[in-house]
């Protein structure tokens, strides 16, 4: 083979490879990047239309039953997480015993020994002295309860800054505590919806099955502007 010759298949080598890298350039840069997402969640919740729902199941009482929760939520805090809760709301306290539930005063004696310890006197209902501590270390208030014999001695906490940010940190345990009931809600329509899936069309089934997961976000989104409000107001913010 000449010089030239050699040159040549050399040089139209040379241009190929080029041009075979310009292609895969021109074809990667226009692919998508592997970072890039196109999950649903990018879409947004999907819009909650209650007359479709209806087709399904009892709007209005998914509804109440959402607001429930919600509403559990706002007592809850009402009653338990304010600064001066521990001595103020003692005597509603909820105790479940057997099945039922009582208020800490329909079951107890309560008293004070000076400002700074609350007396629970159990002597005439002592069965129920078990319950009555797991609904005080439950409660969300941040006591710290001692039995004696029938008796339970409550030291009321002193306002200190420790003191607002463990009612802030049960603000949010009582939040969790809400979405956890709301997903169970949402969850129990949901299963309504799918033993009905063979009598409607699998579209309708599937939204409907969307819109009450919508339905019950809304509700968790408005107890945690709740529990964002109250943790604020526990911890002295604007």
């Amino acid at each position: 083979m000449s010089c030239w010759t050699a040159r040549t298949v050399l040089l139209v080598t040379f241009v190929v490879l080029l041009i075979h890298q310009g292609s895969q350039h021109s074809v990667a840069s226009a692919s998508p990047t592997p970072f890039e997402d196109y999950s649903e969640e990018k879409k947004g919740p999907v819009p909650v239309n209650e007359s479709e729902i209806g087709e399904l199941v009892n709007v209005s009482r998914l509804k109440e039953d959402l607001q429930k929760g919600l509403d559990q939520l706002k007592s809850d805090y009402m009653k338990h997480l304010s600064l001066r809760s521990a001595s103020g709301s003692i005597e509603n306290l909820q105790v479940d015993f057997e099945g039922e539930t009582y208020t800490l005063q329909e079951i107890a004696q309560i008293g004070r020994k000076g400002p700074q310890l609350i007396v629970v006197n159990l002597s005439s209902f002592p069965t129920v002295m078990k319950d009555v501590l797991k609904a005080l270390n439950d409660s969300g208030m941040g006591l710290n309860p001692q039995q004696d014999g029938t008796t339970i001695f409550i030291p009321v906490p002193k306002v200190t800054k420790e003191y607002r940010e463990s009612l802030a940190k049960n603000a949010k345990t009582l939040f969790q505590k809400f979405k956890d009931h709301s997903r169970d809600i949402q969850n129990k329509y949901i299963r309504e919806v799918k033993k009905k899936e063979k009598e409607v069309s699998s579209d309708l089934a599937h939204s409907v099955q969307q819109q009450i997961h919508s339905m019950a976000e809304l509700y968790v989104s408005e107890g945690e502007k709740v529990m964002i409000t109250k943790q604020n107001e526990l911890l002295g913010k604007d």
